[in-house]
């Protein structure tokens, strides 16, 4: 599962050997300016839609890149029956407009960007 570390420079994202494959990062850092919102949601796995490159085991795990022949574009690394980290980002600074990952901590995740960007998220 891919794991968060937030700085107070940004969200940094590190995936895992098999995550890596499908959504060709190693490692991403979002800027704490490029947060546009930020929210733990229960079911993250119900989040990603449209087209997609990436893996989905239906109902169960998507890992990749979503909205790939328009709408929003996610990068997605979410499993079932998991919490999860929904950011709204800047898509010029990321690449992405969202990014969906199951994160056991998320809503102490989101209180501590909330608390860094001075509750802007």
């Amino acid at each position: 599962m891919a794991s968060t570390t937030l700085t107070p420079d940004g969200i940094h994202i590190h995936f895992t050997a098999g995550e890596r494959l499908w959504t060709r990062h190693r490692h991403l850092s979002v800027p704490l300016t490029a947060v546009r919102h930020a929210t733990a949601v229960a079911e993250p796995l119900r989040l990603a839609r449209g087209a997609r490159s990436g893996l989905t085991v239906s109902g169960f795990v998507k890992i990749g890149i979503w909205g790939v022949l328009g709408g929003p574009r996610q990068l997605v690394c979410a499993r079932a029956g998991q919490p999860g980290l929904h950011l709204t980002v800047d898509r010029h600074t990321t690449g992405y407009d969202e990014i969906l990952l199951s994160d056991p901590a998320a809503p102490a995740t989101v209180a501590a960007i909330q608390h860094a960007t001075g509750a802007r998220p």
